[in-house]
């Protein structure tokens, strides 16, 4: 496959990716995976290392900007990324097991998924009684909830981020907008650490075209989204996420139908 082609994919893998995570501190990996593996048939090992790659950039400039607007809990986020990073390990040694074809089609249904999530029932502020968590409540939330999040961000190389929203707002009772920036700051050390197992136990050269352009990419859009999320309405963030990777789920969805 040529490298212009190359380039151009992970360009809008990059897009895709750099969207959801400073809108919605999304994986970048839940996009450019399967956008990987699908177009350009990488192997999924490799996808992954890739993808993780780019979260670690995209993920810091994103907690980066929501930092400066006091939007991350570094207390009570703490915890759950020395849990996510340790499981994230062990959950990529136990990804190297899956076969491609099966790799791609997770990561492709989960986008689906979660794209239809974000239309029908954005994640929005949590109820009053849910901030009302006690400390050891939240450590053992925190704990609890770290172990399923690592293992899946490790071995499936997306998810963690969405796992973590997802947690920080129902369990741990976090705003939105602080719990996008909380975990993304949580992504930028548990996707350094998935990225790094992923290089170091593949047995292929990256590619570094690839890796490159998917790096530089997903580091730009995050900039530019995470810029707008913290000025944006929650809900109007939700719907701009979810059709983009609707769009990018559904072109997969029939490339992969007709070519196969």
């Amino acid at each position: 496959m040529s490298v212009g082609v190359k380039i151009f994919v992970s360009i809008l893998a990059g897009l895709g990716a750099g969207v959801g995570t400073g809108f919605a501190g999304m994986s970048a990996a839940a996009v450019i995976s399967p956008m990987l593996i699908i177009f350009l048939k990488l192997p999924a090992y490799d996808a992954i290392g890739i993808a993780l790659a780019s979260d670690v950039l995209a993920s810091a400039i994103s907690a980066a900007s929501y930092g400066k607007n006091k939007k991350i809990d570094l207390n009570n986020g703490s915890i759950m990324m020395f849990v996510v990073m340790v499981f994230a390990i062990v959950g990529s040694f136990f990804g190297q097991l899956m076969p491609d074809n099966e790799m791609g089609v997770i990561s492709l249904v989960m986008m689906l998924i979660l794209g239809v999530k974000f239309l029908i029932k954005p994640i929005m502020a949590p109820k009053a009684a849910l901030e009302q968590r006690s400390r050891a409540k939240m450590i053992f939330f925190s704990v609890l909830c770290g172990i399923p999040v690592g293992f899946v961000c490790g071995f499936v190389g997306a998810g963690g981020g969405m796992m973590m929203l997802l947690v920080l707002t129902v369990f741990l009772g976090y705003g939105l907008k602080t719990a996008v920036g909380t975990s993304v700051f949580i992504m930028t050390f548990t996707a350094l650490t998935g990225a790094l197992t992923h290089f170091w136990r593949s047995t292929n050269e990256p590619d570094w075209a690839c890796l490159i352009t998917c790096v530089v990419s997903t580091l730009a859009f995050a900039w530019l989204s995470s810029l707008i999320a913290n000025r944006s309405d929650p809900k109007l963030l939700n719907r701009i996420v979810g059709v983009v990777l609707l769009i990018i789920g559904a072109t997969m969805t029939v490339f992969k139908l007709v070519i196969g």
